[in-house]
């Protein structure tokens, strides 16, 4: 059975929509120093063999944080933090902006100190090595004319 034309259920609502996960920026910013000091507490733990008589041991490997990871952690999905790049809300932008440097900077600076691999590390970030092989070792040659003070300085070599 169907509600009756021009009718205002919905009026006797209590609320609208879905709760949000968090109420203000500060449990945000909270819930994450949770997930980075739970990263810190639990590294990954490597089995290696060392010595003579090849005596097992553990050894802590750092943990990345990931924004992957926080989302898992804190129940969520990373579309989650995409809604506030709206102006309705700017002191959550803050936090997540702040969420978003602090991983950033604990990826590059364990990959730089060598305890994540660099490469793997830096595509995640985004940075990338290039050359330009467009001219395959050939010389250039430069075809306008340099004045300086009135005076031609135009190389007379192919640079």
């Amino acid at each position: 059975m169907s509600a009756p034309e021009g009718n205002q259920f919905w009026k006797q609502r209590s609320k609208h929509g879905k709760d949000t996960l968090f109420a203000d920026a500060q449990l945000l910013w909270e819930a994450a120093c949770e997930y980075f000091t739970w990263c810190d507490e639990n590294p990954f733990k490597e089995q290696d063999f060392v010595g003579r008589d090849v005596t097992e041991i553990h050894r802590d490997k750092m943990r990345p944080y990931t924004m992957t990871g926080l989302c898992l952690y804190i129940g969520c999905n990373e579309a989650y933090f995409r809604q506030f790049d709206t102006k309705e809300k700017p002191e959550f932008r803050k936090v997540i902006d702040e969420i978003q440097k602090t991983v950033y900077d604990q990826k590059f600076s364990g990959a730089a100190a060598g305890f994540f691999n660099a490469n793997i590390i830096a595509r995640d970030l985004g940075l990338k090595d290039s050359t330009d092989i467009t001219t395959d070792g050939e010389k250039i040659n430069i075809p306008h004319q340099v004045t300086y003070k009135g005076e031609d300085v135009t190389p007379k070599e192919d640079v």
